[in-house]
């Protein structure tokens, strides 16, 4: 399990530990299991009985009497939040296979190669290829429907064109034929690498 997964099941974890939490006690005191079930409430806890509020006119005046940057300081904190969340999700959307399926298909005797094997294969083969001074390799997608994004950063002598035909006959060719593969996608961004300005004497 490498870092990235890490951290993400412990995000979903303790979110999912805070949202059960909340949902549990806003449920308890919803359906009156406190005075039902005879349990003490939590100390502090708002919400005790199925009339309470969250948030009462009370608080709610006190917190606005901290001034006027007080509730768009709130709103911007939580507009905050949305946002990372979202985009929290659009980067799980981008899964990172961590085996690639040999064939296309996953029969329960196939052969698995690991996705970050493939993306280091790709890397070292494509680094070789004339007029390329840098190159790295991601394998995203489904382990069945892999997809190959390859960043490249050309020298002063290279020229686009020469070096995307290279590299579509040479590394990509190559992970399709080994992975045996029909449609291997591949998405290629070149990029020129800053070079110091030549002095003329």
């Amino acid at each position: 399990m490498n870092g990235r997964s890490t951290l993400n099941r412990l995000l979903m974890a303790l979110s999912g530990l805070v949202l059960l939490g909340g949902g549990l006690l806003i449920l308890t005191a919803g359906l009156d299991l406190y005075r039902r079930l005879h349990l003490a409430a939590p100390a502090g806890w708002p919400l005790t009985t199925p009339h309470d509020v969250l948030l009462s006119n009370v608080d709610r005046i006190g917190w606005s009497d901290q001034g006027w940057w007080w509730w768009p300081a709130v709103i911007a904190g939580l507009v905050l939040a949305a946002v990372f969340a979202l985009l929290w999700l659009l980067a799980q959307l981008r899964h990172r296979p961590g085996s690639v399926h040999l064939g296309g298909t996953p029969p329960p005797e196939s052969v698995e190669l690991r996705g970050r094997a493939l993306s280091d294969a790709v890397t070292a083969e494509a680094r070789a290829l004339p007029g390329v001074e840098q190159a790295s390799t991601h394998v995203t997608g489904r382990a069945a429907r892999p997809s190959l994004h390859v960043a490249l950063t050309l020298t002063d002598h290279g020229t686009p064109a020469p070096v995307l035909q290279a590299l579509c006959h040479g590394p990509v060719a190559h992970a399709r034929d080994c992975t045996g593969l029909p449609h291997l996608a591949t998405r290629a961004r070149l990029d020129v690498g800053k070079h110091k300005a030549h002095r003329a004497d």
